[in-house]
């Protein structure tokens, strides 16, 4: 329970999204633990009732389970196991209303409860008879992409979002404003509506006769949503859905008849893209010609298509033929890549540094050549040379009418390819793409128009009431639909733009935006808008549509464009995840879909979009590129943070926490007690506590929260994990009183153990231990004023925090007595040689003194001792997925601690959690440790 920051109930959730994760965290914090005997009597019930323990069936195999493997123990046989899906504490004999509560917990963040209205009223149901039937309103005043105010919407909370990047806030307007507003709404457009009512009325002939398909068709004008609802199948804004799908396609054959002949089709056959490759003049004198610079010449590599552009080089010119099959290897042992610190001239071989081709792109020479036609057949993608017919009609659209974006891009931020010449946001379009989506946007509006007459026809309200004052009728309808329309056209700029690229793998285009930056790309990859396939604008209207249609009918929340320094709330509780010190700069980002958003919206929010670019002056991060140095963009960051966090702090509530999310990396995590010298410390970690602390919060816990699938592939490869931290605050006292150092790391001493023990009980994994364990630590510190060193100077977060860290490797390292001989000797050795080897007699005595013999440690398989020497076995070395502790005859803490090591590299955390549950209880824990 988050509320009451009960350690021994502390979960450790495996989020599949950012929802889920957001969503647990809200719930957690506003229900109480179940168990505590101040919760609330009526929540403890509703806990206990939860109808998520076992059934008699499960129950019966349960039993019969244990009786068959207890007599196979008495035989010497391994236990049988069972895949079935019972909750998790009737397997454990646990059926308490806690952990009922946690199995709902469990089932809650499942991406599958999301649209599962049994579970989410379930959760809603708890959350008002935890706070008395007064949910709180939630605010984010960071909301970025929404997450934390739609799953507060979701879970039946007034959301309320608030952020100053204006693509920001039309976001969680169209999450969490809009979808409310209209909920339940059967859709407008004639189509839809033509089949509501025919279907209404064959129902109603079906049951009372052709009077009451009479009567249909008479109050059919009067009140048309009679038959709609959530009886006729419109829950949430499903209706609305429906509309702007309709009016996507209808949009779809407008530019059809307008831009149709720019995308002909090839053999027959509906194109799906133009594969290009960028070009530059040979440095080569004797070559004076126009050369490729593809970073792969691979077209597919599905087995038995495989296929690539072979360049055919005749004299000074290059042009590209199919040809099936992958290409030779290069040099490099790649295929079809190059690689020689920028490029190489294909026809002489010639170097082209990276130099050169930024000055050439600098200087507007970077061209393009067609490298491949893929088109969709009856079996799947086909691949054709270049066309000279349908490169004649791409060059037709640079002689029609379209707009050009012309706000610029940062100069000296690497995440941009000024440095090649692009330094519009215009450049990164060619004139068909640019063609494309100045039709679309220009088509947003007359769609509007459209679905506003044929709301009026609907029946609804003709008051011309604006959708941005809140308005419910015809015309603010109209302008709902245009909204996702717009999202559907910045979508589609995000595929239609010359840095997207052919994924060989896959046959299919990839959009831009992979990865928060917009990154110079050799080859690209041009979609056909109109084919209905991959990046088509129908697939974009789909992935608009899927992404709000469930949206429940909840409170209308309200997102507003302000900034965090400068709100002004009453009570209300806070969950935000804010900018990360020296962060992407999402303010520049954001403007590649700005100005597709303002072209198409300007109208319907012109207060959102009054700037032509997003405003950037006040966005809090410590970016070098805004500011004249790096300890300048420090300062600002941390006096906007403190600002922010001070006025934030104003109208915290004290019954509900406040969470704040920090997203870092493991190697973030180490910090120095002298403050001196410290490699591994995160600034920004450490800003964002300086910054809740002095701002007058008290940091009460941080919680590790897992937001990454266990298949990650980093996660199996590396300690990469990068967990979020969620931060839990507390306004503090104002009267709160100073301390010493001295009594600060008294209570560490006394207080930190107990807390960690009780920490060990819950589901925290080791590499997240001394994350967690900054919670109770900061507790200590943030519940003063000022914690003071004997000359009376603040003693820092930093310092602090490396004093909480030695207090937890001293709090750890006492349980090491507890340990076998062979693991103490283990750890002593290994603290002096590491993996390499030292001399058998100083080993021997190393190990008489832990009451065991070298020939015991290497008995039991920790040691290989030859030639007078002593060397510990690394865990590569163990036989991978080999080791079966039922089978050991000399178990150890160190050995099942390295076999826990072995597999958590090769098979992930999963993999490393099955071992554990096979270990003996006694070495289990430990090795955990």
């Amino acid at each position: 329970s988050i509320r009451h920051g009960h350690p021994s109930t502390l979960h450790l959730w495996w989020a599949r999204r950012p929802l889920a994760a957001a969503r647990a965290v809200i719930f957690t914090s506003l229900v109480d633990d179940p168990d505590d005997p101040d919760a609330n009597p009526a929540f403890v019930q509703a806990c206990r009732e939860l109808n998520y323990g076992a059934t008699s069936e499960e129950l019966a195999f349960l039993k019969q389970l244990d009786e068959e493997n207890r007599q196979r123990r008495l035989e010497g046989k391994p236990p049988k196991t069972h895949k079935r899906n019972i909750p998790k504490n009737v397997r454990e004999g646990n059926d308490t209303p806690r952990m009922r509560l946690f199995d709902f917990i469990e089932r809650l963040v499942e991406w599958e409860a999301t649209t599962d209205e049994k579970i989410m009223g379930e959760a809603r149901r708890l959350i008002r008879i935890a706070t008395d039937g007064k949910p709180p309103p939630l605010l984010d005043p960071f909301a970025g992409g929404g997450s934390i105010p739609l799953e507060a919407q979701r879970l039946g909370l007034e959301a309320h979002a608030s952020d100053l990047n204006p693509v920001a806030v039309m976001i969680n307007k169209a999450m969490i404003e809009i979808p409310p507003r209209f909920a339940g709404m059967p859709p407008v457009n004639p189509r839809d509506r033509k089949s509501i009512f025919t279907t209404e009325a064959q129902r109603a002939q079906r049951t009372t006769g052709s009077a009451a398909t009479a009567r249909i068709s008479a109050t059919e004008k009067s009140s048309p949503h009679r038959y709609g609802g959530t009886e006729g199948g419109w829950r949430g804004a499903a209706g609305l859905a429906a509309d702007v799908r309709y009016y996507g396609e209808w949009m779809r054959e407008r530019a059809f008849e307008r831009i149709g002949h720019l995308y002909p089709k090839h053999k027959g056959e509906t194109v799906i893209a133009w594969l290009w490759a960028r070009t530059v003049i040979s440095p080569n004198p004797a070559v004076n010609a126009p050369v490729p610079l593809a970073s792969s010449f691979v077209l597919s590599k599905k087995r038995g298509r495989e296929c690539w552009a072979k360049p055919v080089i005749e004299g000074n010119r290059v042009r590209f033929k199919v040809t099936k099959g992958l290409p030779p290897r290069d040099e490099d042992g790649t295929v079809g890549k190059r690689k020689f610190g920028g490029g190489r001239c294909i026809i002489s071989g010639e170097p082209m540094s990276f130099a050169y081709l930024r000055a050439e792109g600098q200087a507007g020479r970077l061209g393009a050549m067609p490298m491949a036609i893929v088109t969709e057949g009856k079996r799947g993608r086909n691949y054709y040379s270049p066309d000279p017919q349908h490169e004649l009609v791409a060059s037709e659209a640079e002689k029609m009418d379209y707009w050009k974006p012309t706000g610029k891009m940062p100069l000296k931020d690497p995440h941009f390819p000024t440095g090649y010449g692009m330094y519009e946001f215009g450049d990164l379009f060619t004139p068909r793409q640019l063609t494309a989506l100045t039709t679309f946007s220009d088509l947003v509006h007359e769609a509007r128009e459209l679905a506003t007459r044929d709301a009026l026809a609907a029946g609804l309200a003709n008051d011309d009431v604006p959708l941005r004052k809140g308005g419910r009728g015809a015309r603010a309808y109209g302008e709902a639909v245009s909204v996702y329309l717009a999202f559907a056209v910045d979508r589609s700029a995000d595929f239609l733009t010359n840095l997207a690229r052919w994924l060989s793998s896959n046959e299919q285009i990839k959009n831009l935006f992979s990865r928060q930056a917009i990154p110079m790309l050799w080859d690209y990859a041009e979609t056909n808008p109109l084919s209905g396939l991959s990046g088509s604008w129908m697939s974009q209207i789909t992935w608009v549509c899927r992404g709000f249609q469930s949206l429940s009918g909840g409170r209308v929340g309200k997102a507003s464009q302000q900034d965090a320094q400068k709100l002004n709330y009453s009570q209300i509780m806070l969950s935000t995840d804010p900018p990360y010190y020296d962060n992407i700069g999402y303010a520049d980002l954001s403007d590649f879909f700005y100005v597709w958003l303002r072209t198409s919206l300007q109208d319907v929010y012109p207060e959102a979009f009054g700037t032509l670019l997003v405003p950037k002056s006040t966005e809090l991060i410590a970016s070098t590129f805004r500011h004249e140095n790096k300890e300048a963009a420090k300062k600002f960051f941390e006096a906007g943070m403190l600002q922010a966090f001070s006025n934030i702090r104003r109208f915290a509530p004290e019954d509900f926490p406040s969470t704040v999310y920090y997203a870092f990396k493991q190697q973030d995590a180490g910090f120095m007690s002298d403050g001196t010298s410290a490699p591994a410390t995160s600034t920004g970690w450490e800003t964002m506590l300086s910054g809740l602390i002095i701002a007058g919060f008290n940091i009460v816990g941080t919680w590790p929260v897992r937001t990454e699938s266990s298949i990650r592939l980093n996660a199996l490869r590396a300690n990469a994990l990068a967990s979020s931290i969620v931060l839990v605050c507390r306004p503090r006292p104002e009267d709160a009183p100073a301390t010493s150092r001295r009594r600060f790391l008294d209570a560490l001493r006394a207080e930190l153990p107990p807390a960690i023990a009780e920490m060990k009980t819950g589901s925290i994994a080791p590499v997240d231990m001394a994350q967690a364990s900054i919670g109770p630590g900061m507790a200590i510190y943030s519940r003063y004023r000022a914690v003071l060193e004997a000359d009376g100077t603040p003693l820092t977060v930093r310092t602090a925090l490396g004093l909480i860290n030695e207090a937890l490797d001293e709090s750890l390292e006492g349980a090491v007595a507890d340990l076998d001989a062979e693991t103490r000797f283990a750890i002593d050795w290994f603290t002096q040689k590491g993996h390499q080897s030292g001399d058998f007699g100083e080993a021997n005595t190393l190990a008489q003194s832990k009451n065991t013999a070298v020939e015991s440690v290497a008995l039991a398989g920790l040691v290989e001792a030859k030639a007078g020497k002593v060397r510990l076995i690394h865990w590569r070395e163990y036989d991978p997925g080999a080791y079966e502790p039922a089978q050991d005859q000399r178990p150890t803490v160190w050995e099942g601690a390295h076999h826990l090591i072995e597999r958590l590299n090769s098979h992930g955390e999963m993999g490393a959690a099955a071992l554990y549950n096979k270990l003996p209880g006694d070495i289990a824990a430990s090795a955990r440790d």
